[in-house]
């Protein structure tokens, strides 16, 4: 997927947590939070992260449910989103996702292209998700299996 400087990729996951933050069952992740964080935070393609005082976001609203956590940051493009998320920690806890979260069967991450430098809001990113469950991938919100270019345009080999 090619990208125009102008436009930068977003993103939003968002997962039900299976049990409290400060439980047993969910150690394992909330100790590799800062780890992966700052993995991402030095990601080549990384512009910026989602944070409340705590350094991440999982104190941040979402929804309305208090069971959701949210991620949301910008990438330079798909490919060093992409990069990032299936290599390293970061990989590690994808594959152990199911022990902490529950399985959800509706979108819980979206994309979008936005402009350079706009910093988007969970608002925003609650709209996106919502979008993209109710019409499925559309240039305004879309998944990793069917993408968009900044113009809108579907992307080859989706």
């Amino acid at each position: 997927m090619t990208t125009n400087a102008a436009h930068h990729l977003a993103q939003v996951n968002i997962a039900r947590l299976k049990a409290p933050l400060d439980s047993p069952l969910l150690r394992d992740f909330t100790e590799a939070l800062d780890p992966v964080n700052a993995t991402a935070d030095g990601a080549d393609g990384f512009l910026w992260r989602l944070q409340s005082d705590s350094g991440n976001a999982t104190d941040v609203p979402v929804l309305g449910d208090e069971w959701l956590i949210i991620n949301m940051s910008v990438w330079r493009d798909l490919p060093s989103l992409t990069a990032f998320m299936y290599t390293g920690r970061h990989r590690e806890l994808l594959k152990r996702r199911h022990e902490w979260f529950e399985r959800i069967g509706e979108a819980m991450a979206a994309l979008w292209w936005v402009a350079d430098g706009h910093r988007p809001t969970v608002a925003e990113a609650e709209e996106r998700l919502l979008h993209l469950r109710e019409h499925g991938p559309t240039p305004y919100a879309f998944d990793l299996r069917t993408t968009f270019d900044p113009h809108g345009r579907p992307c080859a080999g989706d």
